[in-house]
């Protein structure tokens, strides 16, 4: 068995179940006025920030096998770690990089690099992570090439690219900007699950 593969903690239609039952935050009012206008104004307001973090739960599924566990991730101007943490086991992972390349740690035999981050993550556990989109898609932000679709809030209701479905729900407000409490990133049978404790902008982050 894979270490990776060591973390999953139960099925994953049980991991996916338990994160539907997680309790309902109020709902922010709809935004008034045109949303892609009112996307941009939220754009530039994360810009501002020289990085943020988050922290939460999340659950993967490949369709066959899935594990769940804690995630933090935070993001430095173009540079992010992720660590990935099974508190049940104890075992975790890390994976850090920027745009020259990615490294993973916590493996057997030790880290391992390369260019692609989402390769990278594949190969060392056969799970599809779109590792090296999330710095943007976390924040609800588009990409070169992606596609915005808004729901009747006027908020971001999901974003398509690379092949992945990103949902959004849940948004709260976090240091003057719009942020989700919820994202599901599907790709055929490959799905990853968020669930966000919390979000730290700027200056604040630990």
């Amino acid at each position: 068995m894979k270490p990776l593969r060591a973390l999953a903690l139960v099925s994953a239609a049980l991991v996916l179940a338990s994160c539907a039952m997680q309790p309902a935050k109020q709902a922010l009012p709809p935004l008034v006025g045109a949303p892609e206008a009112n996307q941009s104004a939220r754009a530039m307001k994360l810009a501002a920030f020289p990085g943020w973090a988050m922290s939460g739960r999340i659950a993967v599924t490949n369709g066959q096998q899935g594990g769940s566990g804690r995630i933090e991730w935070r993001q430095d101007g173009v540079r992010y770690a992720a660590t990935l943490s099974a508190p049940v086991t104890r075992q975790g992972w890390r994976v850090s990089g920027g745009p020259n390349g990615a490294t993973i740690e916590g493996m057997a035999g030790g880290p391992r690099s390369g260019p692609d981050a989402a390769a990278l993550v594949f190969d060392a556990t056969h799970w599809r992570v779109p590792v090296g989109a999330l710095g943007d898609w976390l924040l609800g932000l588009q990409r070169d090439g992606d596609t915005v679709h808004f729901g009747e809030d006027g908020r971001v209701d999901r974003i398509e690219g690379e092949g992945w479905v990103v949902g959004y729900a849940d948004w709260r407000s976090t240091g003057g900007v719009e942020l989700p409490g919820r994202i599901e990133a599907v790709q055929g049978t490959a799905k990853v699950r968020l669930l966000i404790d919390t979000w730290t902008l700027g200056a604040d982050m630990p």
